[in-house]
Formats: C-alpha cells, sequence, structure tokens
C-alpha cells in the first residue's frame, strides 16, 4: 500500500476510495490464523468502538463484528478483553458501544439525561431521587451489581409498561451509566448489564481528566477519520453520532493542522476528507458476511456512495413490507458488496438458516465464497448444518454451493 496525501493527490477514484476504506475498516489483511486477545483488542481499537447490539437472530452483533474482521475467535475471549483486561469500557459512543477506555472522558460532556428524554426509562431516575442516591450507595457499599440485585421503591411497581429497560431497578441503574456514574462490568444470560462505581473502573487518568468540548469533539473526529481514511463531513460525524453543524468547525481544524486534506472523490456531490495517514491497496481480497451494525456499513448513504448497494434494517418494518426479510446481512466480496443473505440461528436444530439469498446486478462468482463463509459461521457458532431456503436470485445457486462446502 502507498500514502497518497504525500504526494499532493487532491482526487481519488470511486475503486481508490472504497479500498481504502476497506482497509482502515481492517479488510485489506488475511485473517489471522489462530485470533487471540491481542488480536481482539488491536481490532477495537483500529475501529476505535464496537456498536454493542444484542439481537441474536444470528449473533449479538458485537461478536460479529470482529468475526467479520478475524473470522473464528472465542467470544469467550472478547469478553475477557473487554470487562477484565482494563483496557475498554462501555458507554454511549455511536450507540451503546464497546471503546477504549481513553475515550471515556472524550464523551463526559455528552453524558446527560437529556439526551434520551424520549426513551422514557430516565425518568424513574429524576421521579424518586432518593431512591436514585439510595441505589448508587448500595453499588459503592456491596460492589458490582445487577437490576436483579435491587428491589425497586417502596410502593413503586418493578415493572416500567412499554419500557425495553423493564423495570425501575434497572432504569436507575441505566440512567447512572449514562451520567458516567457507573460502568458496565459485564452482562448476565439475559444481556442486562452489571454496574460498578465508573471512578473503580476507569483509570483515574482518565476517569479525572477534564476535556474541553471542542477538544473532544476534534479528538473524536480524529478517531473517526481514522476509522474511515476517507470521508465526508456527515460520514465523521455520524460516527459518534455528532450534529454535523459542530463537527464542521474541528475538521476544518484539523484541514488546518494537515491531519485531513480535503480531496474530491469520483461521483460524489460532498467534499471528503482525507486521513494523513491513508493507504490504498492495489486490491482486497476479504470474503465476509457484515452484521447490519457494523461500523462499515452504519452511515446508509457513505454505503450507496461507495459501494452502489442500497441497504436497509427490516427489523422493524412490518413483514409486508419488507423486500428482503426480518435479519439480513451484506457479502463483502473482494473489494465490493456482492450479496445479500436472510439468516437465523435455529439453536435446537443447531442449524444455520439462509432463508433467503439475493445476488447484485451485474456480480458473479459469488456463491461459493458465500457458501464458505456461512460454513465458517456456522461451524463458529456450533451449528452442524446450512440450510438454504428458496427466496432470492443467488438460493438455487447457493444451496448446490453449500452443499458441497456441507463434505468439507
Amino acid at each position: 500500500m502507498g500514502g497518497i496525501m504525500g504526494r499532493g493527490f487532491n482526487g481519488l477514484t470511486l475503486d481508490e476510495a472504497r479500498r481504502a476504506a476497506l482497509a482502515a475498516q481492517g479488510f485489506a489483511s488475511p485473517r489471522p490464523e489462530r485470533p487471540g486477545a491481542r488480536e481482539i483488542a488491536a481490532t477495537i481499537r483500529a475501529l476505535g468502538l464496537v456498536q454493542i447490539d444484542c439481537v441474536n437472530v444470528v449473533v449479538p452483533a458485537h461478536y460479529q463484528v470482529l468475526f467479520s474482521r478475524l473470522g473464528p475467535y472465542d467470544r469467550a475471549e472478547f469478553d475477557r478483553v473487554v470487562y477484565e483486561c482494563g483496557e475498554f469500557t462501555e458507554q454511549w459512543a455511536h450507540e451503546a458501544s464497546f471503546i477504549p477506555v481513553e475515550t471515556w472522558p472524550l464523551l463526559r460532556h455528552r453524558m446527560r439525561l437529556e439526551r434520551f428524554a424520549n426513551w422514557g426509562f430516565t425518568t424513574a431516575a429524576e421521579r424518586d431521587p432518593e431512591y436514585a442516591s439510595w441505589v448508587l450507595e448500595q453499588v459503592r457499599e456491596r460492589g458490582p451489581l445487577g437490576a436483579e440485585d435491587l428491589p425497586p421503591p417502596d410502593g413503586v411497581d418493578r415493572r416500567i409498561p412499554g419500557s425495553w429497560v423493564g423495570t425501575v431497578p434497572r432504569a436507575v441503574l441505566e440512567a447512572h451509566f449514562i451520567r458516567g456514574k457507573l460502568a458496565a462490568v459485564g452482562r448476565r444470560s439475559d444481556f442486562s448489564r452489571v454496574f460498578d462505581l465508573a471512578e473503580r473502573r476507569i483509570p483515574a487518568e482518565h476517569f479525572c481528566r477534564r476535556v474541553e468540548r471542542e477538544e473532544a469533539q476534534r479528538e473524536l473526529l480524529r478517531i473517526a477519520a481514522r476509522a474511515h481514511w476517507v470521508a465526508t463531513a456527515k460520514d465523521l460525524a455520524d460516527y459518534f453520532r455528532m450534529k454535523v453543524g459542530e463537527a464542521r468547525p474541528r475538521i476544518a481544524e484539523l484541514v488546518e493542522a494537515g491531519e485531513l486534506a480535503k480531496v474530491e472523490v469520483e461521483g460524489w456531490r460532498e467534499t471528503a476528507y482525507l486521513h494523513r495517514e491513508a493507504r490504498i491497496p492495489e486490491r482486497i481480497t476479504a470474503a465476509a458476511i457484515l452484521s447490519p451494525f457494523d461500523p462499515l456499513i452504519w452511515t446508509r448513504p457513505r454505503v450507496s456512495r461507495l459501494f452502489g448497494f442500497e441497504y436497509r434494517v427490516e427489523i422493524f418494518v412490518p413483514q409486508a413490507q419488507r423486500e428482503y426479510g426480518f435479519y439480513v446481512l451484506p457479502f463483502l466480496l473482494g473489494d465490493r458488496l456482492m450479496a445479500r443473505v436472510d439468516l437465523k440461528v435455529d439453536r435446537a436444530a443447531r442449524r444455520l438458516n439462509v432463508k433467503g439469498a439475493w445476488v447484485e446486478e451485474g456480480a458473479s462468482g459469488v456463491e461459493a465464497p458465500l457458501a464458505r463463509e456461512l460454513w465458517t459461521l456456522a461451524r463458529w457458532l456450533g451449528m452442524e448444518r446450512v440450510a438454504v431456503g428458496r427466496r432470492g436470485n443467488l438460493a438455487r445457486a447457493l444451496r448446490e454451493a453449500s452443499a458441497r462446502g456441507e463434505n468439507r
């Protein structure tokens, strides 16, 4: 790979932009043979953050993001890395995310309940501040606690009707987490968090660090720029859910400092920004099924610009209005998004069901590498079969390729 900013480069072809973006996201290198803690930690740091999503149709998204880049690895090792090694923590970043601990103080200016006012559960902490203080003292005295370890306030129903957070104790714990008073130290079988005091879990050098809002925004955009290598202002802002109007002045400062350069990208209407460390590999040889919550595809307009691939998550779309299916995942082959598959794991039958498969117009030679990746995914998840249904223009060819791969 060769650096390009040093050549005084002021324009990129779309192919170059796509390869740079994939390299920034970790798709330019072969998967390691035996990925362990070091590779897991390095991947999270390279991405800047990993979104947590516990939808378990296939596997919770944060596990799959690493699988797409590393291949089969020990998920228990992932949990140890993010909760036990002291290098990472959870906080609201893009959405709820794993982040390096040094990123935590950069988010402090956003640790406010007002950001979640429409979520409903935050009112539980505001309605009874005495109970909220009592919960915090319980954690201080007893150590890490989850919602199941705490009673509700006297005379108050434990459940919060209509709220995803479920119960009053969990709502109050989550509110303290949002405010940065608590830190997540693990999760239970229902994926609910277990919390300890943030001051006990975030190293003092980071917990005590105070960062002015503009400096924090600038550093968050630096992280986003390293994870993109080439991106528009909106792309960079969305990585940490920043308002683009607030991001633009900070981006201009990074341009002035020589950390980013304005460039034109073939076919893009908006100005792009190129990171000074950006490299363009000559080719990308990746083959990966992407989680709907993979950072490569968070920003759907960027997916369309880079790949000519129109994508949306249809989980919340009524069934009759879905174009492809409930949990549809793109397939990256080389430097293109070539296909998509509607997947569901049947754990009782130990089977990975491919309910539908579609190839993009003009793409070819997709079925064999996709079948191999499906079998790799299935075996990583402990499944014994891959069953391909009949929906989609790729289904028949994929079914035949999958049958051949079953005996490998």
